[in-house]
């Protein structure tokens, strides 16, 4: 096993459900010291009984909140003296056309997505450029194509990469390894969670879970990527199939994306 996490300190948010929890699980294994945070209580409660016996600092936090954030980072520092590697895992999803969506479901998917990223990053910055660490960002095969049914999705997506690329060209000098992950369709709560037209939870999901990549592989490729300081690794093969075609084949690419979001002129996916 690679000894490369081995007492690095790692900030992942958004660590209690899906691909967050999976590569705090992994990292778990890999000896690393792990910070964390969530919106629930009760899941960070959980997480922390599940590690008992491990130094794990996790604390209930909304990204979409500036102090939140910063009281996630500070307390971070405060528990492990500084942060090496930063993963802004938390997000959120929905699930509306543009026509039908209240403008607050968009607003409140910016606010966690992206800025809930740039909070952290902002905060956790001059003790990642002190260790010549990493900060990551998990982007979404959404931040390559614009997808319908998930128009804010895509643009917190969009946001992300733009920034973490010029922040990584910034960055440069200071040998901070700035990098951005775009994973396809993996098993996640995210589509449980996702916002409808009227910023609800959607309860139901659309998508079958059991074609898709589990959060568990999808983390262990996401962390080695880190070790390998990977620049924009695509996870899955539909990351690395919509890459392509919208790339050479953009008018082709939105035929296929139009017929398998939409039947008979609904939504379905």
């Amino acid at each position: 096993m690679s000894q490369f996490f081995s007492g690095k300190v790692v900030a992942v948010t958004g660590g209690t459900d899906g691909i967050g929890k999976a590569m705090i699980d992994e990292l778990v294994t890999q000896g690393a010291r792990i910070a964390t945070c969530g919106r629930s209580h009760d899941k960070i409660y959980n997480l922390q009984m599940q590690y008992a016996s491990v130094l794990l600092h996790a604390v209930v936090c909304d990204v979409s909140i500036e102090q939140d954030c910063k009281k996630f980072i500070d307390s971070t520092i405060d528990t492990f003296g500084g942060i090496d590697i930063l993963i802004n895992n938390a997000g959120i999803s929905m699930r509306a056309l543009v026509k039908d969506v209240e403008l607050d479901v968009i607003r409140r998917i910016m606010d966690v997505n992206f800025y809930g990223a740039v909070y952290c990053t902002k905060y956790a910055l001059p003790s990642i450029i002190e260790r010549k660490g990493t900060i990551v960002g998990i982007s979404s095969v959404a931040g390559i194509r614009g997808l319908p049914g998930r128009s804010g999705y895509s643009a917190s997506k969009f946001a992300l990469q733009g920034w973490l690329e010029s922040l990584r060209t910034e960055l440069m000098d200071d040998e901070v390894n700035v990098m951005w992950v775009c994973p396809g369709f993996t098993t996640s709560n995210i589509r449980f969670t996702a916002l409808n037209e009227k910023g609800d939870s959607q309860i139901e999901n659309p998508m079958d879970e059991n074609k898709m990549m589990s959060a568990a592989e999808c983390a262990r490729i996401i962390l080695k990527a880190v070790e390998k300081h990977k620049r924009n690794p695509l996870i899955t093969y539909q990351a690395i199939q919509t890459s392509f075609l919208n790339k050479f084949f953009p008018s082709l690419t939105d035929k296929l994306v139009h017929r398998f979001y939409f039947k008979n002129g609904k939504l379905v996916k």
